[in-house]
C-alpha cells in the first residue's frame, strides 16, 4: 500500500488591509535611511543659506555682562552696526560648546591677522558662563551680544554652534560656514569671503 505523502501547509498571505498598514512603516524606514546617509556623508560647512545676499536678519541683543577693554564696556550687538561701511565677521558660540573651546585661538588669529570688525553672539549660555570662558580664552570681540532666548539664532538660520558669517559693509551676509573654523578653513574660504565682501559696492 502506497504512503500518502501530506503536502506542507502553505501560510495564508496577509489580507490586503494587513499589507496596506505595511506601506506607512516602510515608507518611515526608507526615509529614516535616507536622512541617516545624509547625516554621514554630508558636509555641515556646506548647507546652504537663504541669506546669502539678504540683509542681515535684524537683532538688538544686550551685552553680555561684565566685559570690559581699555576701561570701556564692550557693546552688545544690533544690526544696525553691520552696515556702517565695514565688513563684520558675526560667530555664534557659547561655553558649552565643545567645538567653540577648539575654534576659539582661530577667532583670536582672524582678528590678529585680518583686523576685521569681529562680533560674537554668545547663544543660550546661563551666566557667568560666557564671561568667564572669555575671561580664560581671551575676548577677540568688538561686541558681544546675549541671545538668551535663541530668537536670534533661529533668525539667523543658525543650525548649531559654532556657526560664522561675514557680512559686507552694507549689512548683506556675504558667506556662511557651518560648525568650527580651522586655520585651513579660514585661509581658503573665510579670507577670501572678507576681501570679497570689501570690493562689493
Amino acid at each position: 500500500m502506497q504512503k500518502r505523502t501530506e503536502k506542507p501547509e502553505r501560510p495564508e498571505p496577509l489580507p490586503r488591509r494587513s499589507r496596506l498598514y505595511l506601506l506607512p512603516v516602510l515608507f518611515f524606514a526608507g526615509l529614516a535611511a535616507l536622512f541617516g546617509y545624509a547625516l554621514r556623508n554630508a558636509d555641515p560647512s556646506k548647507l546652504p543659506s537663504v541669506l546669502i545676499g539678504k540683509p542681515a536678519p535684524p537683532v538688538d541683543l544686550p551685552p553680555l555682562a561684565g566685559l570690559v577693554r581699555d576701561g570701556k564696556s564692550i557693546p552688545g550687538f544690533a544690526t544696525g552696526d553691520l552696515a556702517r561701511g565695514d565688513v563684520s565677521v558675526v560667530n555664534f558660540w557659547a561655553s558649552w560648546c565643545v567645538p567653540c573651546v577648539q575654534e576659539h585661538p582661530v577667532l583670536i588669529d582672524l582678528k590678529r591677522r585680518t583686523g576685521v570688525r569681529l562680533i560674537g553672539v554668545n547663544h543660550k549660555d546661563p551666566e557667568p558662563g560666557g564671561s568667564r570662558f572669555l575671561a580664560r580664552l581671551g575676548n577677540p570681540f568688538d561686541a558681544v551680544g546675549v541671545d538668551g532666548n535663541g530668537r536670534a539664532a533661529i533668525d539667523w538660520g543658525v543650525y548649531g554652534m559654532p556657526e560664522t558669517f561675514v557680512v559686507d559693509g552694507r549689512g548683506r551676509v556675504a558667506y556662511k560656514h557651518v560648525g568650527p573654523l580651522t586655520p585651513e578653513i579660514v585661509t581658503r574660504l573665510i579670507v577670501p569671503a572678507i576681501d570679497a565682501a570689501k570690493s562689493k559696492p
